[in-house]
């Protein structure tokens, strides 16, 4: 059994991975339902945070029922983050992320997320002035290093471990190459065999089917994996891995019935937490995978990317099954 700290995460835990705009209570509900044993939040800024800015603070909702739940800041100074690791503690997360992989610019630029890897003796204060903050387990997910000629995970896992951190997930690019071409697993592979790693390593990279989750526990090892790309508009894909490692079969896919269904739901619970014109907007990104491989689908697709009105969402949403049958007879 993988522990996090005291928390059992089971076997071989799969991890929804933090992203912007998607990682959102809304979604991490339905991760959780469909297999997904780890949630972490968006990324909330630890300057956000103690200015009270009302779009950092939101992000510290959790539902009861998606636990365990990590809340995860970003920032590039001492005195924030610690404040911001107090403020997260009062919000009774069960972990509390430290982002040190997130490649985009305005992130970067503070010296917070991937930035800080061209600082590494700054990584390591910083993550042990919040581990020394806070009562709850940290973790750590970042990347292999800033570019190819800084590839030193394996030294920082080592000192990150050193400080007190209780798990580690590594994506395997570098900054330099943000989300463009193959994730390197070797790495990672190579921190999960280090003798004097003792802690949980997650993989995280280019896990987008159940054979490719197999193939990443069996040739390097690690304690589980970290889904993001592919679980968006998804959520079914944590089933689907679970199932292929127990059984080696393919789970079926859910039937045009069961995405409508959930792609309502997620609406639903989207405009619920976040208001009308945020929640539709945001679940945009998420049609196109809902529906994916549906043939003829794009004029419908069309209508759920570019319509505003709550109500006409879900009424197209309640009539894809008639739109389905429609053009494929």
């Amino acid at each position: 059994m993988v522990k996090i700290g005291d928390i059992e995460v089971g076997e071989f835990p799969l991890l929804l991975a933090p992203m912007e705009d998607v990682s959102d209570p809304p979604f991490r509900v339905l991760c959780k339902r469909h297999g997904a044993d780890v949630m972490y939040t968006e990324f909330i800024s630890s300057e956000g945070l103690i200015r009270d800015a009302a779009k950092s603070v939101q992000k510290l909702d959790i539902y009861e029922e998606e636990r365990p739940v990590g809340i995860q800041i970003f920032g590039g100074d001492e005195e924030p983050m610690r404040e911001s690791a107090r403020i997260v503690e009062q919000t009774n997360p069960d972990i509390l992320d430290i982002n040190f992989g997130c490649p985009v610019k305005k992130v970067v630029c503070k010296d917070a997320g991937a930035g800080i890897l061209r600082d590494i003796p700054k990584m390591i204060r910083l993550t042990k002035a919040i581990v020394e903050t806070t009562s709850l387990p940290v973790t750590v997910k970042t990347r292999l290093g800033w570019d190819d000629s800084s590839k030193h995970i394996v030294e920082v896992a080592e000192r990150l471990q050193d400080v007190g951190i209780k798990a580690l997930s590594i994506h395997g690019r570098t900054r330099v190459q943000m989300y463009k071409g193959e994730a390197d697993w070797t790495l990672i592979g190579e921190v999960k065999n280090n003798p004097r790693i003792h802690i949980p390593i997650f993989g995280n990279g280019d896990v987008s089917t159940p054979e490719r989750a197999v193939e990443m526990r069996d040739r390097y090892g690690v304690d589980g994996v970290m889904i993001g790309r592919a679980a968006i508009g998804y959520p079914w894909i944590f089933d689907e891995i679970k199932h292929f490692m127990k059984t080696g079969e393919h789970l079926p896919g859910p039937t045009i019935e069961q995405r409508a269904a959930v792609a309502k739901e997620h609406l639903e619970r989207s405009i619920k937490w976040k208001g009308e014109t945020l929640g539709v907007l945001e679940m945009r990104r998420h049609y196109a995978n809902y529906f994916k491989g549906i043939p003829h689908f794009k004029e419908t697709r069309m209508q759920l990317v570019t319509e505003k009105e709550p109500a006409i969402l879900f009424e197209v949403l309640d009539g894809i099954r008639a739109v389905y049958d429609e053009i494929t007879t």
